[in-house]
């Protein structure tokens, strides 16, 4: 039995409580996974995938800076001038990159309609350590930060540029920050599994000193698409294809595309900060807005494997060594995670990595 058909079988076994799965797999720039399961399901559904979406946000920046619109080390002031108030004049995106600038906090009070208004006050905010010393999960404000620093270099938004990239590879209606009105009618209708409640509790505690709780995901909100229509550059509405054919074109050649230099790739994908996240308290090793180490496994046990999960179990990563990735989409949104990503994601690796 080959690995489509290993992945589709137990897929359709999980279709059961996960409700609705889409695996994709790319191999040195081929699809060699493409499996869907669920009633409605089709490799076009798009799924709110939540901070799986960093992983196309740190690509836009990544590309930007192989195509010398942007520095990883030249201070933000020079194209941000703002963003110096407090001590912060020598942050770069190297350290927003590596979720160490010290602007983890979105303001209190911000929802999914003023997002788009807090650049501004994070650039005047003092920030909790100087930039570049410790590190801990920018949730939210890694979307805002890097989203004004594309918008301040190319004067465009980040949607914009990441449309740009992804046409060529013609995956631009598969991976969004903002979900377009004509692209509604392929929404996954998210569904919180039984007993969730408690879970979200406490998370939502355990954020709240950094993501107010009117900007915390839950699927009632989420299945609304007027609130997918906000842009959020820390999050991602795509399909599973969509965010591993990014990633495939990222490490390597797909379709006769690439989005960065060869030489450019151990660069980003390679460890850029290890450090202990100072509000969770979890070990981190961060490549250059990835995380370093598949999901399940750690970073010295895959240290080849870069990329994000999202909350409510969705993921995408890619393996430099191998030029393999992996991106699963789910319509259960559970916020303990998603074992289903861990053992597909695990079959994966174990037969192509």
């Amino acid at each position: 039995m080959d690995l489509q058909d290993q992945v589709q079988r137990r897929i359709d076994e999980l279709a059961g409580t996960e409700l609705g799965l889409q695996v994709a797999a790319y191999r040195q720039g081929e699809l060699v996974v493409d499996a869907v399961a669920g009633d409605g399901v089709t490799p076009e559904t798009l799924y709110f995938a939540a901070s799986t979406g960093k992983g196309a946000s740190a690509t836009v920046a990544n590309v930007l800076v192989d195509r010398g619109v942007l520095d990883y080390d030249r201070p933000i002031v020079g194209i941000w001038p703002e963003f110096g108030a407090h001590g912060k004049d020598k942050a770069t995106l190297r350290h927003v990159l590596t979720h160490s600038v010290g602007l983890p906090a979105l303001p209190r009070g911000t929802t999914r309609k003023t997002l788009s208004d807090q650049a501004d006050r994070l650039a005047a905010a003092a920030p909790w350590w100087e930039p570049g010393t410790k590190m801990t999960y920018h949730a939210e404000t890694f979307g805002v930060l890097v989203g004004e620093i594309v918008r301040r270099a190319t004067g465009r938004t980040i949607s914009a540029v990441l449309r740009d990239l992804l046409t060529p590879l013609g995956i631009e209606e598969n991976v969004f920050f903002a979900l377009p009105g004509n692209q509604r009618h392929r929404l996954a209708q998210l569904v919180e599994p039984e007993g969730a409640e408690e879970t979200f509790a406490t998370l939502a505690g355990m954020f709240e000193k950094i993501v107010p709780r009117a900007m915390q995901p839950r699927a009632a909100v989420l299945n609304q698409p007027g609130q997918l229509a906000i842009e959020d550059a820390s999050s991602g509405i795509l399909t599973a294809r969509g965010i591993a054919k990014l990633y495939a074109a990222l490490i390597g050649e797909v379709d006769g595309e690439r989005l960065v230099r060869p030489e450019s790739v151990p660069v980003i994908t390679g460890p850029a900060l290890v450090a202990q996240d100072e509000l969770l308290g979890n070990p981190a090793t961060l490549a250059l807005g990835y995380a370093v180490g598949r999901l399940g496994s750690s970073a010295d046990e895959s240290p080849a494997t870069i990329g994000w999960p999202g909350m409510g179990g969705s993921v995408a990563w890619a393996d430099t060594r191998s030029g393999v990735t992996f991106a699963l989409t789910r319509t259960l949104f559970d916020p303990s995670g998603s074992a289903s990503a861990v053992e597909i994601g695990n079959l994966v690796a174990k037969t192509l990595c």
